[in-house]
């Protein structure tokens, strides 16, 4: 029977002891040349249980992997990517929220400004970025970085995961409605190119704040809905160990939003998804934002306004009388 490790979601359970054991060997002073042989049948061992497992994911696995402790988070991505960021605090109003990071950076030799929701790793961490929620003062200080990208002329990137925006007293005291309206409504028409891509979880109002975009790309294994699937199955059936049969009727993986037109691309994960190797999730991220700033930087300005409007209105169904 497999020991208890957070790090692994109760159906990657069959892959911890192979780990294990590969991490013994790799780690053992006094392991045999027989030892070490053995680990080339071990990884194709690993490989087949990742197969297997990740042929067959419910929508409410995948939901787990969205939010997999051992995920990348923007921080993660931004170390890894992108060089020269320039972290911008403040929203001029009130104060610095931790749960957004903004900056200019450099994405090989493309100026972006970059935007992102932060979650945090270890207790100190989630408490420090407030679980990846963000306040007003988030928002607004996420527009402040936007209108200084209008400014320089330079391509927004934002990566969203968060569980959404925050709703405690403190947040509705200042406004959260209007600061996520604001973010709609200028992200709807500001002057410069912006692509979006759900790393992770992508919840309600809280992601799509920073959501508006000219192409928005969703991880392999992310998540984009209004409301979580145990939240659903709380209102819809008050009982939140539903959340399995909500994740399936929300729609809410990259392939059913794909199907749905309300994406404009899946940008693949490595084999066990994002956490098993992070080096290829980098890789692959950062060729396919590249290839979508390239996309919309070669549209006029009027093109790309035009672009989005079109974008904005086609979303949803309706039928005229």
């Amino acid at each position: 029977m497999s020991e208890y490790n957070p790090n692994y979601l109760d159906f990657e359970k069959p892959l911890l002891d192979i780990d294990n054991e590969i991490k013994a060997i790799k780690t053992s002073p006094s392991a045999s040349q027989k030892d070490i042989n053995k680990i080339e049948s071990l990884n194709r061992a690993l490989e087949k249980n990742i197969s297997k497992i990740f042929s067959s994911l419910s929508d409410w696995q995948i939901s787990q992997i969205a939010r997999h402790p051992l995920r990348p988070y923007t921080l993660d991505y931004i170390s890894n990517m992108f060089t020269d960021f320039i972290e911008i605090h403040g929203d001029r109003m009130f104060g610095d929220d931790k749960a957004i990071i903004c900056g200019f950076a450099k994405l090989d030799n493309i100026s972006v400004m970059l935007i992102g929701h932060q979650k945090g790793r270890d207790s100190k961490e989630k408490v420090y970025r407030n679980f990846g929620m963000p306040k007003p003062e988030g928002y607004r200080k996420a527009l402040r970085a936007m209108k200084l990208a209008e400014k320089f002329k330079i391509p927004i990137l934002t990566f969203i995961d968060t569980p959404g925006a925050y709703p405690g007293i403190d947040a509705e005291s200042r406004n959260q409605s209007i600061a996520i309206a604001d973010n709609l409504y200028e992200m709807s028409k500001i002057q410069c190119p912006i692509i979006s891509v759900v790393i992770g979880e992508g919840g309600s109002g809280g992601a799509l704040a920073i959501g508006v975009a000219d192409k928005l790309a969703m991880l392999q294994y992310s998540i984009y809905s209004v409301i979580s699937p145990e939240g659903c199955a709380s209102i819809l059936w008050k009982d939140a160990t539903k959340a399995h049969i909500a994740a399936e009727a929300l729609s809410i993986t990259s392939e059913k939003l794909l199907n749905h037109k309300l994406i404009d691309r899946i940008i693949p994960e490595p084999l066990g998804a994002a956490h098993r190797d992070y080096n290829a999730m980098y890789s692959s991220l950062k060729s396919n934002v590249i290839e979508m700033i390239n996309e919309v930087k070669s549209m006029t300005l009027s093109e790309l306004l035009d672009s989005r409007s079109r974008k904005i209105s086609s979303y949803g169904q309706f039928e005229s009388s």
